[in-house]
């Protein structure tokens, strides 16, 4: 609820700023032309008038909504996803490494300076482990998906 009423507030900021440059405005008035019709005025119209021009532009208008749609329509880059790790964690690898720790081979923990130790603290690395397995861990390639 609250996303939504931010994007609402944030699209008419955004409209009403894109506005100033490309809503379109009143005509430009000549100081010495008339609106009045020829017999009000008593001058008669000339044959050829320089055509109105316009501040609104539709190239304009369309970038400011392309800008809006992807700023505000995406979701934000995360480099991990904390809850669906954590609940990958729990339902697979905390029966061994109950917080950060090894039961089968204690020296193995899953803190930085084990992981450092025993050539495990890189992405590729861990992948690689929780893939295909290694020594006493078993492989959950099959069971983990790869938004996992």
């Amino acid at each position: 609820m609250a996303r939504s009423a931010c994007l609402v507030v944030a699209a008419s900021v955004m409209l009403h700023g894109v506005s100033c440059f490309v809503a379109p405005g009143t005509a430009p008035h000549n100081p010495g032309q008339s609106y009045g019709s020829a017999a009000e005025t008593g001058v008669a119209p000339t044959p050829m008038q320089e055509p109105v021009t316009s501040s609104f532009s539709p190239l304009a208008f369309g970038a400011a909504i392309g800008l809006l749609v992807a700023v505000f329509g995406a979701r934000p880059a995360m480099a991990v996803d904390l809850e669906n790790g954590e609940s990958i964690f729990t339902g697979n690898c905390a029966a061994c490494h109950a917080g950060g720790n090894n039961t089968v081979v204690t020296e193995k923990k899953l803190k930085k300076e084990a992981l450092i130790t025993y050539g495990k603290y890189d992405v590729g690395a861990i992948i690689k482990q929780v893939t295909n397995g290694n020594g006493s861990m078993p492989a959950f390639g099959d069971k983990l998906g790869p938004d996992d």
